[in-house]
């Protein structure tokens, strides 16, 4: 999941001097910036969007143990509200599930048959006998009428010698006028129950996950764009306050249409808040903790997919169902309400006031002994902050930069393209592998449940192998063992249902190493002239891929294997790709195309002459994100 629109960064503008403000309100966060070798002074320097190297990581545990209190209680809140977008993304496996069922028929049946072996008086007996879409229910009517009740139609028998399943004589045929006989054994209710949506209507049911898609990825274009014009906070209230209110208003929906549009305002909401949070937790924690932190986020998404299972376990009516899983948002509107602006969207409104109130609570929380007023640096003036010039050589290029950008060699073209089916990929199978899980056989709750179980390891172990294998050498071999598994899927016998859910789960454990880092992988393959441009590009090809998941899907009904070949030769072509990506641990971020060219050359020659730097700093290097570029995220 989610990688989906990845932390931006400090607003705009970033002042040298300006940070020992912050690093004392942030302890243990804000690290020591250097200035770059070319530069002769130690001036203030204006407010510019240019590279910084550190060599200082951590891990968020380091973090609170170094008492930064606030951060903490920021970053936890933050988090707590994801786990209910992770809900509503996955809500629809229960919501619109179909049942078995047959066309309804008006008068009193006396009798009921389902198999040659079966005389029932209620169809709900047994209604596992029907294994197949064939399979059929013959009924008696007091009348003396008899039916066959199929699926999508029902059949008249004329002048039957007696009560048996199988009929070579003449029938008539005729639609199903009178609605449908639902099994009731597994959900008492559902969308597509309560408003017939099967037969010729079964494509409204088949459109409710994919239009849910496509309002997350209009609601990252529409939201990331939002906040940065009239700041974090407000967007963070906005979002969770109808999130909370959409979840029920979706519940209380009478009919089809208002349902789905209420729920694409839900996604809308819901994925603005994602996008959002990244920005703001990225803001108030310290440079060390950005990868883990951003797993964090990742692993409360798939906590939320837990939660829908447990939920859809224990409520099997619809909206009831619902109801339940938008109180989990409730926690934290009673909090949310008391969350502040980031500083740095502050300072880059020059509204300086709110700044040094913020400053002030930061360090009372934090226990500072020495708190730092912002007029004991810098005098305001009415122009706001006195600005002097900075080094010619810390100051990126403005020139906005195109799509066509990410193609001027053929390298960094077949680069781009590795890079986009990577997100692709890695979305595709996420959904594929979640959405399917209930198709599996056994208990298709507990098969939810694991699904989100298993992604928390594999994020640790995405954090893990970055740092000490590399991002190519762990996100190709994970690619390659994910379409190995679902090879060894269509293999299974199917009713070898255990090892059909084990084989399951290891590809989506596979797939989620590999999605998990791709955008830490993207941001250091491009210069910082379009990194942003890369990864923004890269998040819209990921939201393109959930929003196709769920027509792979519907392909189990063509053959039951179809989604894990179709995700097994996407994962295989992608793994293959990423082996001739270069590798970027240990290498300082490129500031120009030049500069990304020869992360080729050192894939090829292994030169041994790099600029080493700390692992997982990459993201504290990355240009802030103009508003066009975070939009595009």
């Amino acid at each position: 999941m989610h990688a989906l629109t990845a932390s931006r960064f400090v607003k705009k503008y970033q002042h040298r001097d300006l940070t020992r403000i912050v690093r004392r309100s942030f302890p243990s966060q804000v690290q020591k910036w250097h200035r770059s070798p070319a530069s002769t002074t130690a001036t203030p320097t204006k407010f510019s969007p240019h590279i910084r190297r550190s060599s200082n990581s951590g891990s968020f545990h380091q973090l609170t143990a170094t008492r930064s209190t606030f951060q903490a209680l920021i970053y936890f809140t933050s988090v707590l509200q994801a786990v209910a977008c992770g809900i509503h993304y996955l809500a629809s496996v229960f919501i619109a599930v179909t049942p078995k069922h047959v066309c309804n028929i008006k008068g009193n049946i006396s009798l009921i048959l389902l198999s040659n072996s079966s005389n029932l008086s209620m169809i709900d007996n047994d209604w596992s006998q029907l294994t197949s879409v064939k399979d059929y229910v013959v009924v008696q009517l007091t009348n003396g009428e008899t039916w066959e009740l199929n699926q999508c139609s029902r059949s008249m028998r004329h002048e039957p010698f007696d009560l048996t399943y199988d009929y070579v004589g003449n029938k008539s045929t005729f639609p199903c006028s009178d609605g449908f006989i639902y099994d009731q054994t597994k959900v008492k209710s559902s969308v597509v129950t309560d408003w017939d949506l099967v037969c010729q209507r079964e494509w409204l049911a088949k459109l409710i996950q994919p239009t849910f898609m496509l309002g997350v990825l209009i609601g990252a274009v529409v939201f990331g764009d939002i906040a940065d014009r009239i700041g974090r906070r407000p967007v963070i209230w906005f979002t969770s306050t109808c999130q909370f209110l959409f979840g029920i208003a979706v519940a209380f929906t009478t009919d089809y249409y208002s349902f789905v549009i209420v729920r694409f305002l839900l996604a809308m909401v819901s994925s603005g808040y994602l996008v959002v949070i990244f920005v703001y937790v990225t803001e108030y924690i310290g440079i060390k903790v950005r990868t883990w932190a951003s797993m964090h986020v990742h692993a409360a998404f798939a906590v939320g997919i837990m939660v829908v299972a447990l939920v859809g376990y224990l409520v099997r009516t619809w909206w009831i169902y619902q109801i339940c899983l938008s109180l989990t948002t409730v926690p934290f509107l009673l909090c949310c309400w008391k969350l502040p602006e980031t500083p740095f969207w502050l300072l880059s409104q020059g509204r300086y006031t709110e700044v040094q109130k913020l400053i002030d609570t930061i360090q009372r929380c934090n226990r500072v002994s020495t708190p730092l007023k912002l007029s004991e640096l810098y005098p305001v003036t009415e122009d706001g902050l006195l600005l002097k010039k900075t080094d010619k050589d810390e100051i990126l290029t403005a020139k906005r930069h195109s799509i066509l950008d990410l193609f001027t060699t053929y390298n960094l073209a077949r680069r781009t393209i590795s890079v986009w089916l990577i997100w692709f990929t890695g979305s595709l199978g996420y959904y594929v592998f979640s959405l399917s899980s209930v198709n599996l056989g056994g208990n298709e709750y507990f098969n939810l449940f694991l699904t989100g179980l298993v992604e928390i390891p594999s994020y640790i172990l995405a954090c893990i192998g970055m740092d000490k294998l590399g991002r190519r050498n762990t996100c190709a071999p994970f690619l390659l063992l994910s379409a190995l598994i679902c090879g060894s899927i269509m293999l299974i016998p199917q009713d070898y249902t255990t090892l059909s859910i084990v084989a399951n789960m290891s590809g989506k454990f596979a797939i989620g190493v590999a999605f998990g880092l791709i955008y830490l992988y993207t941001a250091e393959l491009y210069p910082t002239i379009i990194r942003s441009l890369a990864v923004g590009t890269g998040s819209m090809m990921c939201r393109m891929g959930s929003v196709v998941a769920p027509f792979c899907v519907y392909l189990m009904d063509v053959w039951i294997f179809f989604p894990q070949l179709l995700v097994g030769l996407m994962a295989l072509f992608t793994g293959i790709l990423t082996l001739m990506l270069p590798e970027t641990l240990g290498k300082p971020l490129t500031n120009t195309f030049e500069e990304a060219a020869e992360l080729e050359a050192a894939r090829e020659n292994k030169t041994a002459n790099s600029v080493q730097v700390q692992n997982g700093v990459a993201l504290e290097n990355m240009a802030p994100l103009t508003q066009e570029e975070q939009s595009a995220n």
